[in-house]
């Protein structure tokens, strides 16, 4: 069911000219493409520190990390 405001939107809009109404357009798809975009780039980093972790769990990983943590502390001290 549509709300009682968005009608009132709707009949608002009838009452701008042609060229307000498609900047009007124009200006809310170009927001929701940028939500949108932001969405997705969340998405992308949360996806992807998630697969790190995952990773970095592995037993082989966690072996030639700690490996590579020892050769590192011998520079460390020196």
């Amino acid at each position: 069911m549509i709300s009682l405001n968005l009608l009132e939107i709707e009949r608002s809009i009838r009452a701008l000219s042609v060229e307000e109404q498609l900047w009007l357009v124009e200006s809310i798809v170009r927001q929701i493409r940028e939500m949108e975009y932001t969405k997705d780039q969340l998405t992308d980093s949360k996806n992807a520190e998630e697969e790190l972790e995952v990773i970095v769990s592995e037993p082989t990983i966690s072996t030639q990390i700690a490996a590579i943590k020892d050769e590192f502390a011998i520079s460390e001290i020196l």
